[in-house]
């Protein structure tokens, strides 16, 4: 009972500080690759740290292994696109877009396990596609770089959506505890964004000086490790359609960010579209209820 008390604030506390990574993302000069790259290494040493002193050990099973590598592939691909929508269209923006893998979800779910969507998931595809349309419209008309924060931000929530799959693929492989699965995740992560970023940011690889040094030590430790931590602790704890609400405190705390701190220009129609897409969102978290027998 105690647990779950704390759950709801753990879980938007998580939620707000994750989205506040997005502001060292904006303001430090390292490139979108490298700087997923970096948050996965801190992330993982840490995560074997605790492993460690927990006697947490990694799985047997070469399945899922495999599996828990390959989720951290997609994380750290997720990451790096979603780092080149916060640069072309701001934290807020690109937060909201890839808050939209709830969608690629119920599309994997409808075609890899057979998931049936209710009305009510199929009607929220719809308000969202019409609240991006609001938001992107006046951001198309002053931002040469909208298109490509779109495309980068809407393609990191499908990366995401393929990282929580195999996520769960792992766990169907064998039962593996948080700390070794998060190294492996990492580990995976760290594996498929270095080559890029040897390639895309060999002119900005590394943090230049030591305030930005201890940004990204924050980045990783902070937002990889204890907001990803809050929230993994409160989603069991809490009911589906309230989880969904809750989680909504991201995106809405990345927009206010950008409005506020950050300077974007965020007119009546976006907030407006933005207020449809959450809505979406939330209710394309939201599950039937099973037939009564």
């Amino acid at each position: 009972m105690n647990m779950q008390k704390y759950a709801a604030p753990g879980l938007v506390v998580g939620s707000i500080v994750f989205g506040m990574g997005s502001i060292i993302v904006a303001t430090v000069p390292v490139g979108a690759y490298a700087i997923a790259f970096w948050r996965l290494c801190i992330a993982g040493i840490i995560f074997w740290l605790l492993a460690r002193k927990f006697g947490q050990r990694l799985p047997q099973s070469k399945n899922a292994l495999r599996y828990g590598l390959i989720a951290g592939a997609f994380l750290g691909l997720d990451l790096s696109l979603w780092h080149e929508s916060v640069y072309a269209v701001g934290p807020g923006i690109s937060t909201l877009l890839n808050s939209l893998q709830i969608f690629f979800l119920a599309a994997i779910g409808f075609f890899w396990f057979g998931e049936k969507q209710s009305k009510l998931q199929l009607a929220s595809l719809f308000i969202a596609i019409t609240g991006v349309a609001l938001i992107g419209s006046p951001e198309f008309s002053r931002n040469h770089n909208a298109a490509w924060g779109f495309i980068s931000g809407i393609l990191s929530g499908g990366l995401l959506a393929a990282s929580m799959v195999y996520v769960r693929k792992t766990h169907e492989a064998e039962h593996t505890p948080l700390f070794p699965l998060m190294m492996l995740v990492s580990l995976g992560g760290m594996a498929a964004v270095l080559p890029l970023a040897l390639v895309f940011n060999a002119d900005s690889l590394y943090p230049a000086n030591p305030r930005d040094i201890g940004l990204v030590l924050i980045y990783g430790a902070v937002m990889q490790c204890f907001a990803w931590g809050l929230i993994a602790y409160a989603v069991p704890l809490l009911p589906l359609a309230l989880t969904g609400l809750l989680l909504l405190s991201e995106p809405v705390a990345a927009l206010f960010i950008d409005y506020f701190f950050l300077g974007k220009t965020i007119n009546g129609l976006q907030w407006s579209g933005a207020a449809l897409t959450m809505l979406a969102i939330y209710l394309g978290s939201l599950k039937p209820k099973p037939p009564k027998a």
